[in-house]
C-alpha cells in the first residue's frame, strides 16, 4: 500500500515472520526517493496471532411457537476468526449453518428448540465453542387416547398421552362431572406426557365416554375416550369362547378351539365371538 502527501511517501509491505503477522513501513522524505539514508526511513511491525475467543454470546432463551428470534455471537482473534452457528438438537446433516456473528429464526416452530452451537474458528488454535438454549413453547396435543374394554368387577384403566411445552396439567371428567381421586372409586394419575384413569372395581355406571383435558398457558384440547363393557367368557362345547362387543371384534382373529389332547398339550387360545 502507497500513501503520498506533499510532505511524506509511506509504503507498506505486508510479510510473515515465524506465524507473525508483519508489515515492512517505509516512510520517504521528499523527493519520495530512498537514495540517501537520511531521506528513508523503514521500520518492520509485527502482529502476533492470536487464538479465537468468544467475547460476548447470546443467553438461553425461551420463545412462543411463531416468534422470531436472533441470537448473537462475537469473536475476537487474529486473523478475524469465521463465526458459524450449527443447531445440535437435529440428526447430523439436517440442522441449518448460518455462518454470521447473528442467527436469524423467523417464525419458529417446536422442531427448532433444542442447543445451537457457536464456533469461532482461524487456524491458529482450535476453535472456541459455546452453545446457547432455545426452548420454544406450544400448546398441548394429545397423541394417543385408547378407548378400553373391561367386564364388571374387574380394573380398568384410560390413558390420555399429551404433548405441550410447557408440560400440560391434565383433567379427567365425565359428562359435565370433574373427576378427582378417592370420588367414585377412581383414581387419577399424572406422570410427565401422561394421564390415567383408573377403575378398581368397574361396575356397570363407570361405563360411557370420558373427557381428558389437557392445559398449558397457551391453550387446550381434549380427547374422548370410552370405557366399554366386555362380557366375562363362557364354556361351550369342544373349549371355551370369550364373547367381545362387536367394536372390539373388528380386528380380532376367529380361530377354532379343540380340547386338550391326550398326550398334556395346552389348548389353543379361546375362539373370539362376536355379538
Amino acid at each position: 500500500m502507497v500513501g503520498k502527501s506533499s510532505h511524506l511517501n509511506i509504503i507498506i509491505e505486508n510479510n510473515t515472520y515465524h506465524k507473525s503477522i508483519c508489515a515492512n513501513i517505509y516512510v520517504l522524505i521528499p523527493p519520495f526517493e530512498c537514495k540517501k539514508s537520511f531521506s528513508c526511513i523503514s521500520f518492520l511491525l509485527c502482529f502476533l496471532p492470536v487464538p479465537p475467543q468468544i467475547m460476548n454470546i447470546s443467553s438461553d432463551i425461551t420463545v412462543n411457537e411463531g416468534s422470531s428470534v436472533t441470537l448473537l455471537c462475537l469473536a475476537i482473534g487474529r486473523p478475524e476468526p469465521t463465526v458459524t452457528w450449527r443447531h445440535l438438537s437435529v440428526k447430523e446433516g439436517q440442522g441449518f449453518v448460518s455462518e454470521d456473528e447473528y442467527l436469524e429464526i423467523s417464525d419458529i416452530k417446536r422442531d427448532q428448540s433444542g442447543e445451537y452451537e457457536c464456533s469461532a474458528l482461524n487456524d491458529v488454535a482450535a476453535p472456541d465453542v459455546r452453545k446457547v438454549k432455545i426452548t420454544v413453547n406450544y400448546p398441548p396435543y394429545i397423541s394417543k387416547a385408547k378407548n378400553t374394554g373391561v367386564s364388571v368387577g374387574q380394573k380398568g384403566i384410560l390413558s390420555c398421552e399429551a404433548s405441550a411445552v410447557p408440560m400440560a396439567e391434565f383433567q379427567w371428567f365425565k359428562e359435565d362431572t370433574r373427576l378427582a381421586t378417592g370420588l367414585g372409586g377412581v383414581r387419577i394419575e399424572n406422570k410427565g406426557r401422561i394421564s390415567t384413569l383408573t377403575f378398581f372395581n368397574v361396575s356397570e355406571k363407570d361405563y360411557g365416554n370420558y373427557t381428558c383435558v389437557a392445559t398449558n398457558k397457551l391453550g387446550n384440547t381434549n380427547a374422548s375416550i370410552t370405557l366399554y363393557e366386555i362380557s366375562p367368557s363362557s364354556a361351550v362345547a369342544g373349549g371355551y369362547s370369550m364373547f367381545l362387543p362387536s367394536s372390539a371384534c373388528l380386528n380380532a382373529f376367529a380361530f377354532e378351539s379343540k380340547p386338550t389332547s391326550k398326550i398334556g398339550l395346552p389348548a389353543p387360545p379361546p375362539r373370539l365371538i362376536c355379538p
